[in-house]
């Protein structure tokens, strides 16, 4: 077992147990707005191209079928969902996929299996050859996605064309340049980002 992967078991497991409160509390939330299920699982890519069925807090109503991508202006959003996004609580069940092995706390963003199609080939093989992450670079520096989403006439066709090619190629450039003390840093980053918001 190496360094990261290490790391990767102890801070989800510690996280899992100091933040269960939280999960207590945010899945009564969830299930007490329309008595519907907690969690919300959706096919991604992950280490090596395997699929594997993320974990988040249901931030959308359950009949949420529509587009892969989601504004600020999404009307499937519930109430409660708008506060777990705008405070990134939703993405904390992802501490599960990170202790099974599925993602590390660091990495490139694991997309849905339509996106990923879209990469080049090369870009494609690189990226996928570490496993995603909870946070990296680009998830700093896209903190108000939703926002940019929502203010384009074309959610869809402004997230293919302008967004995702600058999040492949800060996908590349992380891979390319990892490191333990640049994925201390990403986390860093990540909470000041969160704490500003």
């Amino acid at each position: 077992m190496d360094a990261k992967r290490a790391f990767d078991i102890a801070s989800s497991a510690a996280g899992l147990m100091v933040l269960s409160p939280v999960f207590v509390a945010v899945g009564a939330a969830i299930w007490a707005s329309d008595r519907g299920p907690v969690f919300f699982r959706q096919e991604r890519v992950g280490l090596h191209g395997r699929p594997f069925r993320i974990h988040k807090f249901r931030s959308m109503r359950v009949d949420n079928a529509g587009a892969q991508i989601t504004s600020e202006t999404d009307d499937r959003i519930t109430r409660v969902g708008k506060v777990l996004r705008k405070t990134k609580l939703d993405e904390l069940p992802q501490l599960i996929d990170v202790l099974v092995g599925d993602m590390s706390v660091v990495g490139p963003r694991p997309e849905v299996p339509r996106y990923v199609a879209m990469w080049p080939a090369d870009a494609r093989a690189e990226i996928l050859s570490v496993r995603p992450g909870i946070s990296d670079p680009a998830s700093v520096a896209f903190r108000n996605e939703q926002d940019e989403l929502a203010a384009s006439g074309d959610p869809e066709r402004h997230y293919v064309e302008e967004i995702l090619p600058r999040k492949v190629a800060m996908y590349r450039d992380y891979v390319a340049n990892r490191s333990f003390l640049g994925d201390l840093k990403v986390i860093a980053d990540t909470i000041a980002a969160i704490v500003r918001r």
